[in-house]
């Protein structure tokens, strides 16, 4: 029984010799050295990129308009029209190599040559150094307020064109979901 508790104890004493070892203390590894990481100045700055991705028409009530010479069946007359709703999907490219944080977008729409809305998006959002993201914006246009647009803005090309202003609203409305025409922003 002697010589079992020997071998016992000698077997114990090796195995806690190699624990020993394994748990040694192991030399540091030399710590990492992170790049220095650019910090933006107005001389490294690069303005990002902001590109029409595509337009939808997510809403369509067709085309009509009411003046205030028309009896609504309830509520007060007015010159009401249809309203059309686009959705504007920009790509921003961020070029630059930190951050860059968006505040605001501003853009008018154009149908064809004439400009027929402005619209803001106020929306804050980061863009990664060297990504691309992506921004939505409803673009909601209604037949009185473009109609009004139209006369002040595009009256002399109308003229030139030999079209009523009406007929081009019409014109624009009733194609809009067919995208018949050019729509751009500037």
């Amino acid at each position: 029984m002697r010589k079992k508790s020997t071998i016992l104890i000698g077997v114990f004493l090796v195995l806690l010799g190699s624990f020993l070892l394994a748990c040694k203390e192991k030399p540091a590894a030399p710590p990492r050295v992170e790049p220095a990481k650019p910090v933006p100045t107005q001389e490294n700055f690069k303005a990002p990129a902001v590109t029409l991705n595509s337009v939808q028409v997510p809403y369509y009530s067709g085309w009509w308009y009411f003046s205030n010479k028309v009896a609504p069946t309830k509520g007060k007359a007015g010159n009401y029209g249809a309203p059309l709703d686009l959705a504007f999907i920009f790509d921003i490219e961020n070029p630059n190599p930190y951050p860059v944080m968006m505040e605001g977008l501003r853009f008018t729409v154009g149908f064809e040559e004439f400009d027929v809305n402005t619209v803001c998006c106020m929306e804050t959002q980061w863009i990664p150094a060297g990504k691309t993201n992506q921004v939505r914006v409803h673009a909601i246009s209604d037949a009185r307020a473009a109609l009004l647009s139209l006369l002040v803005t595009g009256g002399f090309k109308l003229k030139e064109k030999g079209v009523g202003a009406f007929d081009q609203l019409e014109k624009w409305w009733v194609e809009a979901p067919d995208f018949s025409f050019p729509v751009h922003v500037k």
